[in-house]
């Protein structure tokens, strides 16, 4: 089985771009050793003979008609936290002259 040490967690980190700060990397640790210790378990069940129960290749999920709706109100709460708008736009630095 494979364990988490601290340089698979660093080149974890590294990997994921996260930053763990130091005192947190010993509780990461041990969490993501529970969590491989959980997929082990599973690992040993006996799944010989037994057909997937679904795919979505053979059972698409429903799809609904797609129409607009139209929510005015939405806008303009969200422009409202923004640090400037005019005319229902957001207002930005200029960055191609």
């Amino acid at each position: 089985m494979v364990k988490i040490d601290d340089a698979l967690l660093q080149r974890l980190q590294k990997l994921s771009m996260l930053e763990i700060e130091d005192e947190l990397k010993a509780d990461m640790e041990k969490e993501l050793n529970q969590f491989l210790e959980f997929v082990e378990v599973l690992n040993e069940l006996d799944l010989e003979g037994l057909e997937a129960t679904f795919s979505p290749l053979s059972h698409p999920a429903p799809l609904r008609e797609d129409i607009p709706q139209p929510q005015p109100e939405v806008a303009k709460k969200i422009l409202q936290h923004a640090p400037k708008s005019e005319d229902d736009f957001f207002i930005v630095p200029k960055i191609i002259d």
